[in-house]
């Protein structure tokens, strides 16, 4: 039985292991940025090899994701969501291993269970919460923001805490993963939400469809600059001359800001008549807010930090609120999720990866800094053509149901 509202009984249950389970989806991705540097030296990498351990996972999420509706069809959604935190789990304990291979292994095997995760999340929230899938996407959002926001904030310390032990503070993160299993268990093994009647039918004429593709470059695009954030912004703050413990303390707090915006946004999003305005809003504050951390006086970096994070949460949650605007039903909806987050993270996966390869090439960050306009240029013309207020020319196979 699909719940009425998410805010009592077995739905608030529910809305809470979906929060835990979201909450997992960053923390992987955004632990490794503070302590970039002392990877580096640790094994030895060069600023080249760096940027494909910030891209690796980003690239994994993109190729599995796609994937993820087909094995939902064959295992069920639910099912299937906690076998990849299983995995997440075991990849993100792999990475305790001081060696270069454990690391990097365990880095893509990651982003594979997340890729598989995040594609699979929004079409649970429009199959279990249809009256209320634009609210309780907010909340997906911040959760997801709040995990990323601790991770990039206590990781130096827990470094330090750990006799400056990178690898161990990166492997500590299978904590609240191994919750998120407990919480999410019960549900998925419960009757048939943890069967095929949990999975996702078959849809056609998505791949073909304008809109589809302008809801996935955005994703793409907005999304490569969260993950430059998160890879390479704490290195970028540390070369400015600020200390590795505040570097990711102010990657953190950028984070945390994106906390209220995620929320919101998506309610507010879906209250408008299309959503173009809340595009150019957010992409002209990702640009203004990279530039002020990249480029302004060291005392201003604070502000900007707070313009970035609050810019970016709305930003993600706008692409987010796209994928259910845009569906007409839960089985379209995760379909145009796994296009989106498959080959939108598959595109995003080139920043970090360009941005390690311009600075190694050049020496310098004022590259990257042009780098970042032009993908910020890129996913506000993508915006603007999926903002606008439409749903993707697809129907699920043998006319299914959208209920």
């Amino acid at each position: 039985m699909t719940p009425s509202s998410p805010w009592h009984g077995r739905s608030l249950l529910l809305a809470g292991a979906i929060v835990l389970v979201a909450l997992n989806l960053r923390p992987a991705l955004s632990s490794v940025g503070p302590v970039l540097n002392e990877i580096m030296a640790g094994l030895g990498l060069s600023a080249a090899q760096a940027s494909w351990l910030t891209t690796l996972p980003v690239l994994c999420l993109g190729l599995f994701g796609p994937l993820a509706p087909r094995l939902a069809r064959i295992v069920g959604t639910d099912r299937l969501i906690l076998a990849m935190l299983v995995v997440l789990a075991a990849a993100i304990a792999l990475r305790g291993a001081h060696t270069p291979l454990a690391l990097f292994i365990g880095t893509a095997v990651g982003g594979l269970a997340i890729g598989a995760v995040n594609v699979l999340l929004p079409g649970v929230l429009k199959r279990d919460y249809p009256g209320h899938a634009v609210a309780m996407t907010g909340v997906m959002t911040m959760a997801m923001c709040g995990g990323a926001a601790v991770a990039a904030g206590a990781t130096v310390p827990l470094m330090n805490r750990l006799d400056g032990d990178w690898a161990a503070a990166l492997a500590w993160w299978v904590v609240p993963a191994l919750i998120a299993i407990v919480a999410w268990a019960p549900f998925a093994l419960r009757g048939k939400r943890g069967g095929k009647a949990g999975g996702v039918l078959p849809v056609v004429g998505l791949w073909r469809d304008k809109v589809a593709w302008q809801v996935t470059l955005f994703m793409g695009m907005q999304s490569s600059l969260a993950y430059c954030v998160f890879g390479w912004l704490a290195p970028i703050l540390r070369d400015r001359g600020i200390s590795a413990v505040e570097a990711g303390l102010m990657v953190s707090v950028s984070v945390l800001c994106q906390l209220p915006t995620a929320l919101v946004t998506p309610s507010l999003a879906g209250r408008a008549r299309d959503q173009r305005l809340a595009v150019v809003l957010t992409q002209c504050g990702t640009a203004i807010g990279l530039m002020g951390c990249m480029l302004a006086p060291l005392s201003l970096i604070w502000g900007f930090a707070v313009i970035l994070g609050l810019a970016q949460g709305a930003s993600f949650a706008t692409a987010l609120s796209l994928i259910v605007l845009r569906s007409g039903d839960s089985h379209i909806a995760a379909h145009l999720s796994g296009m989106a987050q498959g080959v939108g993270y598959s595109v995003s996966a080139m920043g970090p990866l360009l941005v390690g390869l311009i600075h190694q090439q050049t020496g310098s960050w004022g590259p990257v800094a042009g780098l970042f306009l032009a993908i910020g240029a890129l996913a506000l013309i993508a915006g603007l053509g999926a903002g606008r207020r439409r749903t993707v020319g697809a129907r699920v196979e043998g006319h299914a149901s959208a209920a």
